[in-house]
């Protein structure tokens, strides 16, 4: 006998029931919002019975909403958050320890669009872009009046040895032929074996070296103020600094400082202590020409934000299925 209609429909509830509930903070892709449509029952801001999440939430998605112990303590029943993004330093992370909330953040999946922009911000220091699009809006620039740095078999630095680190040096290697110089304090000395570099035994040693520095660590008590005054300092005076990891790790008052005085000769910053940066804040700094400043776009690419919100829904289902 063919199921009646009462059994397609109780079938229907029965897996729409089976599905764990999820709660979106903030705005994901179409695309991946109707893939996690096909394994939660999500409830975004526009929906009814949103305005609970707080009291009946067990899992979470996140984009890039602040996640405080505040907000901890008013969720009595989550414990699991899909983080879009690796980066995790706007969630309590102490306060989801000892709650046992586990943290599902997407290392790796926007690698390729963040070192591609580490690529651009350093070619365009390098050869002067901004000052000289700057110089041209208000007359013409001759260009004898031009001056930049070639990035061809320079020397190229990094901090961090991460999915970013690694696709940084792959391009720097693979397109310009750069030397390379890495260091990571916790990366297992066997990584890169694909990439010819030097391995360095402290940060110092790498920015003695570098024509390039850029800095790919997560902030942390032992990030903040990394690049300071005294390490810009003993850079190449005709080096660029690039920061497409998070604000705080580069000291911005140092750097203002440091490039007053001539002893740099630009920085890329696509991340910054205030967020987005604004006129009133980096002034200052933007005063200087050779330096350019991006509103964190390292993953803002389709291809990025369809790729880090499509794992961070995949990883909670994997982790809620396990339990």
């Amino acid at each position: 006998m063919a199921p009646s209609r009462d059994d397609d429909l109780l079938s229907s509830r029965q897996t729409v029931a089976d599905k764990p509930t999820v709660y979106l903070l903030d705005t994901f892709p179409p695309k991946a919002i109707e893939h996690a449509k096909t394994l939660f029952n999500i409830i975004q801001p526009q929906d009814e019975g949103f305005q609970n999440w707080r009291e009946n939430a067990r899992a979470l998605l996140i984009r890039s909403s602040y996640f405080t112990a505040e907000d901890v303590a008013s969720c009595p029943n989550l414990i699991a958050i899909g983080k879009h993004g690796v980066g995790i330093d706007k969630i309590d992370q102490n306060a989801c320890a000892e709650r046992g909330i586990k943290i599902l953040n997407t290392p790796g999946a926007n690698a390729r669009d963040v070192a591609e922009l580490v690529v651009a911000l350093s070619l365009s220091v390098a050869r002067g872009i901004r000052s000289i699009t700057t110089r041209q809006m208000s007359k013409p620039v001759p260009k004898e009046t031009c001056k930049g740095l070639t990035l061809y078999q320079k020397t190229v630095g990094i901090i961090g040895m991460g999915n970013i680190g690694r696709t940084v040096a792959e391009i720097f290697r693979g397109g310009f032929q750069t030397d390379i110089i890495a260091y990571d304090a916790y990366m297992p000395e066997d990584i890169w074996t694909h990439i010819p570099h030097t391995r360095a035994s402290s940060i110092d040693e790498v920015i003695t070296r570098a024509d390039i520095l850029s800095v790919h660590v997560p902030l942390t008590k032992e990030t903040r103020d990394m690049i300071s005054y005294d390490k810009i300092c003993v850079m190449k005076p005709d080096a660029i600094l690039i920061n497409a990891a998070r604000g705080g790790i580069v000291n911005e008052q140092d750097l203002t400082r440091a490039l007053s005085e001539g002893r740099l000769w630009g920085a890329g910053l696509d991340c910054h202590e205030q967020e987005p940066p604004s006129y009133e804040k980096y002034g200052q700094l933007w005063e200087n020409l050779n330096v350019i400043s991006t509103p964190h776009i390292g993953a803002a690419t389709s291809r990025a934000q369809l790729a880090s919100a499509t794992a961070a829904i995949d990883n909670l289902h994997q982790y809620l299925a396990s339990l």
